[in-house]
């Protein structure tokens, strides 16, 4: 029995391929689980009747394909897609209908298309095509892709309430996974005819060495959303989507890779690159508030009337050298004392007015201090 019928592979019911139909189906191609690292394989095939585990996988019509969970299954005719299936189930292939496209919910949206784009759409009329192929593409999540920056990345810190801004070199390492969101356009681009199998090693120091390359571009659309180094590795979703975006064109357009998650160990900068920034912050904080200003330039004076104390050529000399000869005493001191009157200044000034005391309020609204209204 079948469940729907649809054109290219007819999706049949779970056990007819050994119950009803066992007597009926001419090849069976099925693949084993694929291990975490094995991309691409080709199908197995086994004949009705017998126990034939052969490795050709040249399909014929009326042949049953098996499609398990993680897995995408092609059918390539001389390096054109035929049809493409990443739906667990069991499948006839009618040669003489069109590509049926069980896309599934782990591919790309625009894998329609791509195979408009890349695959072969036609009809044989019953024929049999020439030398169409089966394989398989492991779909799963690929997982322990280490990376690490030998050399510093630029990173912009931005504060734009204070008006900073200041480029420091950043180191990070940690670890990334990805999928093959588009079996399509890795098979075109990457694998082809694979002889047998296609595992994650053939490609793995290029993806590294892009990975790297793309945290440029990916760091400082992050720093135009003004986040610090140290927030970076909590930022897990906001890093993937502009890893993607700076691996769009290498990886997801052309290859039919995308990444899938980021793991980042804590990020370090230089001594001095931290060092530049907390005084720059500091600068501009302390800037602000007269109080504070007063308050640091009252401690830096009081250590300097100490340093100036313990002067070999005498208490005077060092004093004189500080300016504070002349000045009554007074030098650093007078000038916080004169913060502080600003400060004070500005807080009376940003005060409401206290009324005056023979003040009345007249019922409509206004504050009077005469015996009527002018309102």
């Amino acid at each position: 029995r079948k469940e729907h019928t649809l054109m290219g592979l007819l999706r049949t019911g779970i056990g007819t391929v050994t119950g009803v139909l066992s007597d009926q189906w001419k090849e069976y191609f099925y693949c084993d689980a694929l291990g975490a690292d094995v991309l691409a394989v080709k199908g197995r095939k086994r004949v009705s009747g017998g126990s034939n585990n052969g490795l050709d996988n040249i399909i014929s019509n009326g042949s049953v394909i098996a499609v398990a969970d993680g897995q995408c299954m092609m059918i390539v005719e001389q390096g054109k897609v035929v049809d493409v299936c990443a739906e667990p189930g069991e499948y006839i292939y009618d040669i003489s209908t069109e590509p049926s496209l069980f896309a599934g919910g782990n591919l790309s949206s625009n894998i329609m298309q791509v195979f408009q784009t890349i695959g072969k759409r036609f009809t044989y009329g019953g024929d049999t095509g020439k030398d169409q192929r089966v394989y398989y593409f492991n779909t799963k999540e690929i997982i322990g892709n280490k990376f690490g920056t030998a050399n510093p990345i630029m990173f912009e810190v931005v504060n734009n309430r204070i008006g900073m801004s200041r480029t420091v070199q950043v180191r990070c390492n940690g670890v990334y996974t990805y999928i093959i969101s588009d079996p399509l356009k890795f098979y075109t681009r990457l694998c082809g005819n694979v002889e047998s199998e296609f595992t994650r090693d053939a490609i793995d120091d290029q993806l590294k060495v892009e990975f790297i390359d793309a945290l440029q571009p990916a760091f400082g659309a992050l720093a135009e959303q003004e986040l610090r180094p140290a927030q970076i590795p909590s930022k897990a979703s906001e890093l993937k989507a502009a890893m993607n975006n700076a691996l769009k064109d290498e990886w997801v357009e052309n290859r039919g890779i995308s990444v899938e998650k980021i793991a980042l160990n804590p990020i370090t900068l230089t001594d001095e690159d931290m060092k530049k920034i907390n005084e720059m912050e500091d600068a501009a904080s302390i800037g602000s508030n007269p109080f504070m200003m007063a308050g640091r330039m009252t401690n830096a004076t009081a250590d300097a009337m100490q340093t100036a104390a313990g002067n070999s050529a005498g208490a005077m000399t060092g004093f004189m050298g500080m300016g504070m000869v002349g000045m009554g005493g007074q030098g650093g001191f007078g000038a916080a004392q004169n913060l502080y009157n600003m400060g004070a200044q500005q807080q009376a000034a940003s005060a409401p007015a206290a009324p005056a005391a023979d003040s009345w309020k007249c019922s409509c609204g206004a504050t009077v201090t005469g015996k009527f209204c002018p309102e």
